[in-house]
C-alpha cells in the first residue's frame, strides 16, 4: 500500500538532475501516453522574449512512454518543496501541473506531481530538430545557457540507459553549431 500523503515528483528534465530539493527516496518511473519533448519556448530560465531557448516538457502521446525519475520529498519538507517546486515550474504558467501514477521500477504504483504542457499556451510550440538545434545553441535565460540544459539532461538519461534518438542528435548538432559547424 502506498502512503498518499508522500510528495512524488516526476523528473524528466532538469529535475533528473537539479530537483531543488534533497529527495529521501529516487526511483526510475515510467509515465504511459506522454513523451519528452522540446515543445516548450523558454523565456525566462534558458531564454528571453527576444531570444527564446527551449526546455523539455511532457505533451500527450497517446501509446507513448517516457522514463524518469520518482523523486519522494521527505515529509517534513513537503509544504516547503511544492512551494519551490510551483515558484520554479509554473513562472509562465505553460506548464500544468498534474498528477499522474507512475510505474516504478520496483513494482509500486505511485501518484506524483507533474508538470505537463499546455498546449493552448503561447510558449508551446512543435520544431524540426534542425531549428530546435539553433534556437538551443544561442539561447542563454535566468538559469544559464540553453545548451547546457540540453546536454545535462541527455547525460543523466544516457546514465540511467535511457537513450533518446532525438536528444543524442541534438546534442551532437549543437556541439557542431557551437564550434561553427
Amino acid at each position: 500500500m502506498t502512503d498518499q500523503s508522500a510528495l512524488w515528483v516526476f523528473g524528466y528534465g532538469s529535475l533528473l538532475w537539479n530537483p531543488g530539493f534533497t529527495p529521501e527516496e529516487v526511483v526510475v518511473a515510467r509515465l504511459g501516453n506522454w513523451h519528452r519533448s522540446f515543445c516548450m519556448s523558454s523565456i525566462h530560465h534558458r531564454g528571453t522574449p527576444e531570444t527564446p531557448g527551449l526546455v523539455l516538457a511532457l505533451d500527450r502521446a497517446e501509446g507513448a512512454v517516457c522514463t524518469g525519475l520518482a523523486l519522494r520529498a521527505p515529509d517534513a519538507e513537503r509544504d516547503a518543496v511544492l512551494a519551490m517546486l510551483r515558484e520554479r515550474e509554473l513562472v509562465s504558467s505553460a506548464y500544468l501541473e498534474t498528477w499522474q501514477d507512475l510505474a516504478l521500477s520496483d513494482g509500486r504504483v505511485v501518484p506524483a506531481l507533474t508538470y505537463v504542457i499546455d498546449p493552448n499556451h503561447a510558449q508551446y510550440v512543435a520544431l524540426d530538430l534542425e531549428t530546435q538545434a539553433r534556437r538551443i545553441a544561442g539561447a542563454v535565460g535566468g538559469r544559464g545557457p540553453n545548451h547546457e540544459y540540453l546536454f545535462n539532461t541527455a547525460s543523466h538519461l544516457n546514465e540511467m540507459g535511457v537513450h533518446d534518438p532525438d536528444l543524442d542528435w541534438l546534442v551532437a548538432r549543437v556541439a557542431a553549431l557551437q564550434t561553427g559547424g
